[in-house]
């Protein structure tokens, strides 16, 4: 089996990436690196390293994403949990052939050119996690 190598961020969705990164930086004294689109997930995306994970803070960049219906359906909070995988395509062969249901069983990429999945949550007790 492919090995997770660490937790590689906590994706925060919100409504105000402004008001949310004020908050982490003023109130905990996280500091906030840098923003970025996610085009492929209609995203604005607040990057605040901590450790040797990071907490993303995530706001939908369309009404219509999916992003955006979660937030009004769920409202603010924790979205996703991402794990590091040392090899992803084996991950996702491992993963398929155990009958763990991926919400996309192909990777996507960032805009960096990073790649990554979901695992849909009715396979993991409720928890959407990213690899």
């Amino acid at each position: 089996m492919p090995k997770i190598t660490r937790i590689d961020h906590i994706a925060v969705l919100v409504d105000d990436i402004d008001r949310a990164a004020a908050f982490w930086h003023d109130a905990l004294g996280i500091d906030l690196t840098h923003t970025a689109n996610v085009t492929a997930e209609q995203a604005q995306v607040a990057f605040l390293p901590l450790g040797g994970s990071e907490i993303e803070l995530v706001q939908p960049t369309t009404a219509d994403s999916g992003l955006a219906r979660y937030l009004e359906k769920h409202g603010p909070g924790i979205h996703h949990l991402c794990l590091q995988v040392e090899d992803l395509r084996g991950m996702l062969a491992h993963l398929q052939s155990n009958g763990i249901q991926l919400i996309n069983p192909e990777p996507r990429l960032t805009d960096s050119g990073k790649k990554y999945t979901f695992i849909h949550p009715k396979s993991t007790g409720g928890v959407l996690i990213e690899l």
